[in-house]
């Protein structure tokens, strides 16, 4: 999968937000320090900011701001990677296109490494355009082209308990109740009955916090 297959499959933004949001949230419940979802209301004024950080030199971010959303990924053995070049080049046509409403997040140095955007994978969608868009990238189109679009984003793309049990498992090692998952991904207000149903160890208290920080709905 390349970018042009991920630009098709994005959900509306509103969505997406959602999405992101509930599973930062579960991941709060089972692993604060080590989530690797994360998703923090008003990261800047106005701004909310989603990211994925595997720990193996993978990650994304996706920017919900006034002007629109700004989404990008780094996989760091994608073929499209800045660093099969010295100095680091991206993939050409990856930010070709990108609106000057967006472009300033491109620039950010939260999103940079040594001073440069580290991505292989860049997409964006202005406030009140009707689809989402990327560069003008261009792949052999045999199996081994990717730039990370698929396995980046799928889990937070599909959004479903389905998507999110698959990554608890992997990832967490665990098997958990994908009813609670369920209620999570409708946005259902956390409580400490459904944190323990997702796991009996969670400190209500500190998942709440991060909650909250994510603009989740907490009871009470």
């Amino acid at each position: 999968m390349t970018v042009q297959d991920l630009t098709a499959r994005l959900p509306e933004p509103a969505a997406l937000r959602a999405a992101c949001r509930a599973f930062g949230v579960l991941d709060a419940v089972f692993d604060i320090e080590y989530a690797k979802y994360h998703f923090t209301a008003a990261w800047q004024e106005g701004v909310d900011l989603a990211s994925m950080d595997n720990g193996g030199g993978d990650c994304w971010n996706i920017v919900f701001e006034p002007a629109g959303v700004f989404l990008h990924g780094f996989d760091h053995e994608s073929e499209a990677t800045p660093w099969r070049d010295e100095p680091r080049a991206h993939w050409p046509g990856l930010l070709d296109g990108l609106p000057a409403s967006l472009a300033h997040w491109a620039e950010k140095e939260e999103f940079q490494f040594e001073g440069f955007f580290d991505a292989t994978v860049c997409i964006w969608r202005e406030t009140g355009d009707t689809a989402w868009r990327c560069g003008p990238v261009e792949f052999d189109g045999d199996a081994s082209s990717d730039d990370g679009s698929g396995w980046l984003f799928n889990a937070v793309v599909e959004g479903s308990v389905d998507s999110y049990l698959d990554h608890a498992k992997y990832y967490f090692e665990r098997e958990i109740d994908g009813e609670a998952v369920r209620a999570v991904l409708a946005g259902e207000a956390l409580t400490a009955e459904l944190v323990r149903a997702l796991n009996a160890d969670a400190d209500f208290t500190k998942v709440a916090k991060v909650a909250s920080l994510a603009g989740y709905p907490v009871a009470g």
